[in-house]
């Protein structure tokens, strides 16, 4: 018998619970230890109550745990399991990763931008025809964020737990997004974030038990943002909503696609693409560690980049670029 401190006079108040193993519903079994007699005297009654606590809090961490992992199964689920890549679709005129996979990067998107936002595309562009970076944050080493992180520059690992499916992609960071499935509501204040925060729900669509299709929609999108390295721009309101509809191919299940739509006031209208993604690397692939600061030849000084020459010195990054100001530098004598 497990006593909660020394046998004293008075009458039995409380049970130490253990465990005996698991019942039939496979919980663990609580059995009563042994009746705790009533402590001499505070200081000891107050070391009881701590260890019954204890006891307690462990108890309940236990059966929701068991609980929990009971009620997971894994096969009403997708076999998401291994290396995602996106898929290399050939269009004309070719371009890194365009958000829209079907179509050739830049003006080729045919993104559906108002006029005002069409004027700051198309200065963008003509900021990096002269060597500069434009709208676009990767070359920075800021985050691409929500959307553009789904054009997957770097692999993609889907981890499914019964209340979170998390999106593992190591790419300028290590991007990290919750798709929370648990059905909670949008929290009334939510921290913007580049990835933002998604709220997910899994359908089984042809009623045979199993799941088929991940909903998602994402809110609460951080500045500054692009679509793709092209610089097609987001209002600067920071209101953009992005829904995703994700599914293996039926007949190809190495293959995944991602409809996606963006809700956002620079365009004319919803934005739906979709996206392809292909299961590489078998059983155990090679995950590649992406620390974009590393070897980082772009450095930003104020609202403008220049490139770290071989020999560690500035260099212009555009023609006729001017240096950077030296106004807190000792200006040495010629």
């Amino acid at each position: 018998m497990v006593r909660g401190g020394k046998r004293a006079r008075g009458r039995c108040y409380a049970f130490t619970p253990v465990f005996f193993g698991a019942n039939n519903k496979g919980r663990p079994a609580i059995g009563r230890a042994g009746c705790v007699r009533r402590a001499v005297n505070d200081k000891e009654n107050n070391m009881l109550g701590k260890s019954l606590i204890g006891a307690l809090a462990t108890a309940a961490a236990l059966w929701f745990a068991i609980d929990a992992a009971a009620a997971f199964d894994d096969s009403k689920y997708p076999n998401l399991r291994g290396q995602w890549v996106r898929a290399r679709i050939p269009v004309p005129g070719g371009g890194q990763a365009p958000f829209d996979p079907t179509k050739p990067v830049g003006r080729g998107q045919q993104a559906p931008l108002t006029p005002e936002y069409q004027k700051i595309f198309e200065a963008n562009l003509a900021e990096q025809a002269t060597g500069g970076q434009g709208n676009w944050q990767g070359g920075r080493c800021l985050p691409v964020g929500m959307p553009g992180v789904m054009n997957l520059y770097r692999a993609m690992e889907i981890v499914i737990t019964p209340e979170i499916t998390y999106f593992l992609i190591d790419h300028i960071r290590g991007t990290m997004r919750r798709i929370y499935t648990d059905g909670r509501d949008w929290p009334a204040q939510i921290e913007p974030g580049f990835d933002g925060y998604s709220l997910g729900k899994w359908i089984d669509e042809d009623g045979d038990g199993k799941y088929d299709v991940l909903e998602i929609e994402t809110r609460a999108l951080r500045l500054p943002r692009a679509y793709d390295p092209s610089g097609l721009p987001f209002h600067a309101d920071g209101n953009t909503v992005v829904k995703e509809r994700m599914y293996l191919d039926k007949t190809k299940p190495d293959t995944l696609y991602n409809e996606m739509t963006v809700f956002d006031n620079a365009l004319t209208r919803p934005w739906t693409v979709k996206k392809t993604y292909s299961r590489e690397g078998g059983a155990q692939p090679t995950w590649i560690e992406d620390v974009c600061a590393e070897g980082q030849a772009l450095i930003t000084v104020g609202k403008d980049e220049y490139f770290l020459s071989g020999d560690g010195y500035l260099m212009p990054s555009k023609k006729d670029q001017e240096p950077p100001n030296l106004k807190y530098f000792k200006q040495l004598s010629k």
